[in-house]
This record gives structure tokens, sequence and C-alpha cells, in this order.
């Protein structure tokens, strides 16, 4: 079919036939559907590799997050919110980048301090401390932490069944100078599951589904644009070359081994690896697009 004839057919499928359509809505759908229609023409795709691919989209199901991240798009939601903030000023904060499709809401809150292994994790032990610090460089008293990551196998907790409640999870209430710290062990770095769809897909494009070892953190407070992001583990192989596009410059700390008396006002025994890190926050700003981000995720 030509362009005339496929835009002819756009129009009809297009048009209203029960009720007022929602602008905005009949928009998006209509480019989406637009440009399938001329990507199927293109590539003179065929019947089968069309039900095929819708097929794989609705096995996909529970992976769908994690093709998101390894297709690019939460990358890009958050490299169009950094322009988006830039155009208004809204500059010098920590790097934001993905959230993944692993949080899960309610994790228990702490004032300053939490540990978030349950003292069974293989691993190393692991300090990280910091700050909460607004665009100014004052301190955010009462910032709230949130922060999650994998176990030694590469496995969250609630998503592990063998896993106890809230295991390598924590809130975090900042201390009146906006400090924060937690123990833990350090994560470890892993791949989407080997014969789920997520690789499927990846096999196909000639990639891997590697990534880096990382932590996970929101970052909150009144008067502030909420902070997603993540700290990767300096000295992983897949440091740069993040499956879901995640390691961005500024989000790589430091990793200092310390010997034991470092860490005695934690109630470490023995040596310990230590991350120094402080998070900065931008102002709320009434033009800026929303930061805090509607998606579904898991609640214990």
């Amino acid at each position: 079919m030509n362009r005339e004839a496929i835009d002819a057919l756009l129009d009809k499928l297009s048009a209203p036939s029960a009720g007022q359509p929602d602008p905005r809505t009949q928009a998006i759908v209509g480019r989406i559907v637009r440009d399938l229609f001329y990507t199927i023409e293109d590539f003179d795709v065929t019947p089968s590799e069309f039900w095929s691919a819708l097929n794989y989209v609705a096995e996909a199901g529970p992976e769908m997050g994690l093709i998101a991240a390894g297709l690019g798009f939460e990358h890009f939601l958050d490299v169009r919110l950094d322009e988006a903030e830039a155009k208004l000023g809204l500059e010098g904060g920590t790097p934001r980048t993905i959230e993944g499709p692993l949080y899960v809401a309610g994790a228990p809150e702490a004032d300053g301090h939490a540990r978030l292994d349950n003292g069974e994790s293989p691993g190393e032990t692991l300090l990280m401390q910091g700050r909460v610090l607004g665009d100014d460089g004052q301190p955010v008293p009462g910032a709230l932490v949130e922060v999650w990551h994998a176990n030694h196998l590469g496995n969250y907790s609630y998503f592990d069944s063998t896993q106890p409640p809230f295991h390598l999870r924590a809130s975090i209430r900042a201390d009146a100078d906006g400090r924060y710290s937690f123990r833990s062990v350090v994560p470890v770095g892993y791949s989407v599951p080997p014969a789920g769809k997520t690789q499927q897909l990846l096999d196909r494009l000639g990639r891997h589904g590697h990534r880096p070892a990382h932590i996970h953190f929101f970052v909150s407070a009144p008067g502030h644009r909420k902070l997603t992001t993540q700290i990767n583990i300096d000295g992983d192989p897949y440091l740069w070359d993040d499956f879901a596009f995640a390691t961005r410059e500024g989000l790589v700390p430091d990793v200092k081994r310390q010997p034991q008396h470092n860490g005695n006002a934690f109630g470490i025994d023995g040596a310990f690896a230590q991350i120094e890190f402080d998070f900065h926050l931008l102002p709320e700003h009434a033009s800026a697009p929303a930061a805090e981000i509607e998606r579904l995720r898991a609640a214990a």
C-alpha cells in the first residue's frame, strides 16, 4: 500500500463512532497506530510475524518493566525530565536514573540510621552514609531516604520468597543535619531471567541482559523535587555497560575499605566497605513536570 492509501484507512479507523473522544488519547493512539502501520508496510511484516509479536507482548506480562528498561524507555524519560528542568534553570542536583520494577512500598522507617540486612546475608559488610542537601548546599532535615538493593544472588525481597519481608530495604528519616546512614552488605550485579521474555528479545537484538551492582534510592522532602536514582558499585565489569542504560556520571562513588576500628560506632565487627554520598535535591517548581511518577508498584 502507498502512504495515501494507508492514511485514508487510518482516517476511517480513527473516526469516533460512540461519544466524544479524549483529544490527547486520540492523538497519541493515532500516532502509534500510524507508525506501526508504516512499519508493517515498510518491512513487509507478515501476519504470522505480527501475531507472534502480539503474543510476545501478552506473554511478557510481569517482565514489561524490565523490557521498558532494556529498550531504553526509562532512560529516555529521565533525559526528557532533565531537559525540562534545565530549561527552567533547575540544575546541579544529584543525577536521576531509572527506578526499575522492583521497588516495594511500605518499608519500615528508621530515624537517621537503619540496618538493611538480617545478619545472615553473605557478602562484604557495607556502611553507606551522607547527607541530604538542598540546591543551596544547606541540609534538608527530615528528608526521607528510601533504599533497596539485591542480595548476593541478585534477588530482591518480596519477589524472592526465600528472603524475609523488607530484607535489604528501608526508609530512613534524615536527622536535623540532613544526615542518613545504613548498614548492609555490598550488592552484586545480576542478569535478567535467562529463560525469560526480556532475554529472548535481547538475544534477537544481539545484546546482553547484565546489570552492574547498584543500590536504588528515592529521596524526598517537602518543597523539593523527588529524586529517583541509584548508585553503582565501582569496579563492576558492567559498570558502564548496563543493559538498562542507568549508569550516569556522578553516580559512581568511591568504595573505601576500612579497618575494624572505624566502624565501631555502627556496631560493625571487622573490616567493611564504606561509601560516602550526599544527595542534592532540586527545589520544587510549579512549571516543572511531575517528579513523582505514577506507575504500578508492589506493596507489602
